[in-house]
């Protein structure tokens, strides 16, 4: 059996998926405006330049921070009441052929991310994908956050949670794919044997072309005005859409390993 792992933020979705949810969390009160234009600074940045793991640790560390006695039951409740709003502009409709494709040769296809499970799941399931690795919070007994992290999926994290979800489904990795947009994500790259890089930062850019893995440039978001149930074609009008515009391709050096859509 094969397999398509997809990044999240940058790869799928044309923003970083936390700073997505500024706004939700703000009109409930949770996070303050000035938090929420921070969050954006915060993007701002880590679209232009990339997320190092001094980055990623602050990032990391403040939100844990911010969250600790959060209920976590209200935020999935948010996540979900709010995403046709907040991610139905942002996903890119090459990822969306992408999926198509892998669907339609049998392959299974997971997103992989750092984002906390309560955003990653949900996005999941309106995707209509087979599951989810994602990062998980600690939660005390009365289902608040505590502020520590149970899985940081993050790194050569996603390879070691990868390898075992291909153990447990009996999937085989040499022969499977991996979407990313970070070098920070090279070690997910490297366990599969077609991995590509979409809209790569400037470290992975230079790893892609000196590994001539491909290269793929995702431009174009578009709208889902229609939800759509786990493990359920995308609808008709999105997968019409998908296949006009089509991929824009960037090689980088020769490549071996180019999808064919």
């Amino acid at each position: 059996m094969e397999a398509a792992f997809f990044d999240l933020d940058k790869t799928v979705i044309a923003k970083a998926s936390i700073a997505a949810f500024g706004r939700p969390l703000r009109r409930q009160g949770l996070i303050s405006r000035r938090m929420v234009a921070r969050a954006i600074a915060g993007q701002l940045m880590f679209m232009y330049f990339g997320a190092d793991e001094e980055r990623l640790t602050k990032i990391r560390e403040s939100m844990l921070t911010l969250t600790k006695g959060w209920d976590r039951d209200q935020i999935s409740t948010i996540v979900r009441e709010t995403l046709i709003e907040t991610i139905e502009p942002l996903i890119y409709a090459e990822a969306l052929a992408l999926m198509e494709h892998h669907r339609g040769e049998g392959h299974r296809i997971y997103l992989v991310s750092a984002s906390p499970e309560e955003i990653v799941q949900p996005l999941a399931e309106l995707l209509g994908v087979d599951g989810a690795i994602a990062t998980k919070a600690k939660i005390d007994d009365a289902g608040c956050y505590t502020g520590e992290m149970e899985f940081y999926n993050y790194g050569p994290n996603k390879a070691v949670a990868m390898t075992e979800l291909a153990e447990r489904n009996g999937i085989d990795l040499s022969r499977s794919f991996a979407y990313s947009d970070s070098a920070t994500d090279q070690p997910m790259l490297e366990i599969v044997g077609h991995p590509v890089a979409v809209n790569p930062d400037r470290a992975l850019a230079k790893v892609a072309k000196e590994r001539e893995w491909e290269i793929l440039n995702f431009t174009k978001p578009v709208r889902m005005r229609d939800r759509v149930s786990r493990r359920t074609p995308l609808f008709t009008g999105i997968v019409a859409v998908v296949g006009a515009l089509g991929l824009v391709v960037v090689r980088g050096g020769k490549s071996h390993h180019r999808t064919k859509i």
